[in-house]
């Protein structure tokens, strides 16, 4: 590939030919079967064709279109199993890697942001990309000092693509939307567009990625590298190694399983309180294992990468989440339908009834309510069923809610994280960590009476 293809017609040509694709392989399929091929056979191949093509233009592409792909794959466990086993190589395929950017085109970017004697900055710079991502590709080198560091260059014309790539897909959500049973493709595609702009600030990336690296220094638990330097579309950070959690969902242990998922929650829910921001990417492709737990060596750490889209939340997550998880757990259906007509959920013009809101939020909330909780690729298939099925009363429900703006990343990242989970099969004490980071969720004690005077 000889550089990321800029050019509207070029892109848009092979976005609009994913459609017609489609349509070609039914009617093959549909051919393979009057010759009396098996159709489960013919339908397994079929699938599998469908995914190589759609991932296989959406990684070439880059851009929007890899994004999409990217914000897709956290909630592939949503599909039926018969749906998801052919898309999930490719999937993963995405989270982790795209064809590299020419070496001429990143020495060039190098050479306009850091000066034609760029190299002098380094010790050793690898040329080959060590990781591609949907703006831009990252390469390993060592810093003059002598620290291990990530190199992250942005691709030419990056911003342009994105836009264009969301546009086109934002036209055919409806052909996409059997990927993810329940799921409104179109509200996605809006808002990672509304995200495109911070999400090219290589500048916002590195104040979001430097705050955290701060407040987890010395983290038993969590590690974030620090930013080295960073100009306009190149940003260097510390190198982090450990194993990606793609490979974990593939073939890690149960207590690596275990780990990663207890870690990943603990960082969601602690992120925000701790540093006031959310990380908003939270797809495998940018969190690794690490050696060296509280445990020793044999224990494991999160690595996380990837500041790019956070979601900024000065007092940490709303405490009307906590509260409302809190009251429904306890069953207090009037409270509940009360705080969500508050915030904006139940609009002014619609009325429902608390304990019918109460029954469709209860299965959803199902591993806030234990101690321990397994995700499962079983479960979550369950919630979207029971939530896109026209005909049960959660699907009606469902469509008389609102999803209010300042929750809608929040919720994005929550379902998100809620997918990967399941990818890992996670058993999770999420309850654990609601009641230490999630305000309102753990009702404060009532201050004890001063003893009375003898």
């Amino acid at each position: 590939m000889s550089d990321l293809p800029r050019k509207a017609v070029t892109r848009t040509a092979k976005l609009a030919a994913l459609p017609l694709g489609f349509a070609g392989r039914a009617t093959w399929g549909l051919g393979k079967r009057i010759v009396g091929e098996s159709a489960e056979i013919v339908g397994r191949e079929l699938q599998q064709r469908t995914a190589e093509q759609l991932f296989k233009v959406l990684g070439e592409l880059k851009g929007g279109a890899m994004k999409f792909g990217q914000a897709l794959s956290v909630f592939e466990s949503a599909l039926p199993e018969e749906v998801a086993g052919p898309y999930r190589a490719a999937l993963t395929k995405l989270q982790e890697a795209a064809p590299p950017m020419p070496t001429s085109t990143v020495h060039r970017v190098l050479d306009e942001r850091l000066g034609e004697g760029w190299p002098d900055l380094f010790l050793e710079f690898e040329d080959k990309p060590a990781a591609a991502a949907s703006i831009g590709q990252v390469h390993r080198g060592v810093w003059h000092d002598g620290r291990e560091v990530a190199v992250k260059v942005q691709y030419p014309g990056a911003g342009e693509a994105l836009l264009s790539d969301l546009n086109q897909l934002s036209r055919f959500a409806r052909l996409l939307g059997p990927l993810i049973p329940g799921m409104d493709i179109k509200p996605l595609i809006a808002e990672l567009k509304d995200r495109v702009s911070e999400e090219l600030d290589y500048g916002l990336e590195a104040q979001a990625q430097q705050a955290h690296a701060e407040e987890f220094t010395d983290d038993p638990d969590v590690v974030v590298p620090g930013v080295v330097h960073q100009c306009d579309q190149v940003l260097i950070t510390e190198w982090i190694d450990g194993i990606p959690l793609s490979e974990i969902i593939s073939r890690g242990t149960r207590e690596q399983r275990d780990r990663a998922g207890q870690l990943l929650a603990r960082f969601l829910f602690s992120g925000p309180a701790r540093t006031g921001l959310l990380h908003a990417d939270p797809h495998p492709g940018n969190f690794r294992l690490l050696p060296g737990g509280p445990g020793g060596e044999d224990d494991w750490r999160l690595g996380v990468l990837d500041f790019g889209t956070v979601d900024r939340l000065p007092g940490g997550l709303p405490t009307p989440i906590g509260d409302s998880l809190r009251m429904t757990i306890d069953g207090e259906a009037e409270a509940v339908y009360e705080l969500l007509c508050a915030e904006g959920f139940v609009k002014e013009s619609i009325e429902l009834d608390p304990s019918a809101v109460l029954d469709y939020l209860l299965p959803i909330i199902e591993p806030a309510r234990v101690d321990e909780f397994t995700f499962t690729r079983g479960w979550m298939r369950s919630q979207a069923a029971r939530v896109a099925d026209p005909r049960s009363p959660a699907y009606q429900l469902g469509k008389q809610l609102n999803l209010p703006p300042a929750y809608l990343l929040i919720h994005r990242v929550t379902l998100s994280t809620i997918g990967v989970l399941c990818q890992l099969g996670s058993t999770v004490r999420l309850r654990e960590e609601l009641e230490e980071w999630l305000p309102g969720f753990a009702e404060e004690a009532p201050e004890e009476e001063p003893a009375a005077e003898a």
